[in-house]
């Protein structure tokens, strides 16, 4: 199964250097398997000087693995799930939070 976690989500790092910090999800690369967080995983690339372009330092953005970020369900306390799918009365398939029993995230 992909990644499911969607741009536009608020998440919660629970891995990693940035461990405990939460922001908004800004891209998602399900073939990487990474996500962007907006204020985290902020890098400067320095550049090499050639025919095309002057050398320098660029900031770039790096991705964070999505197996170390959780959903968060309440901004407040700060609490997060994993997420799972399920249908809706009316048969469409919508993302389940499992932590807050299986109540559907929008």
């Amino acid at each position: 199964m992909g990644i499911r976690i969607k741009t536009g989500d608020i998440v919660k790092v629970i891995a990693g250097s940035a461990k405990g910090q939460t922001g908004k999800v800004v891209k998602v690369s399900p073939a990487d398997g990474k996500v962007f967080i907006e204020g985290i995983g902020n890098r400067t690339r320095h550049m090499r000087a050639n025919m095309y372009r002057q050398g320098g330092k660029k900031d770039i953005h790096v991705g964070i693995d999505a197996s170390n970020v959780a959903l968060v369900i309440d901004e407040k306390a700060g609490k997060t799930s994993r997420i799972g799918y399920g249908k809706d009365k009316d048969g469409k398939t919508v993302r389940i939070a499992r932590q807050a029993n299986n109540r559907e995230v929008k």
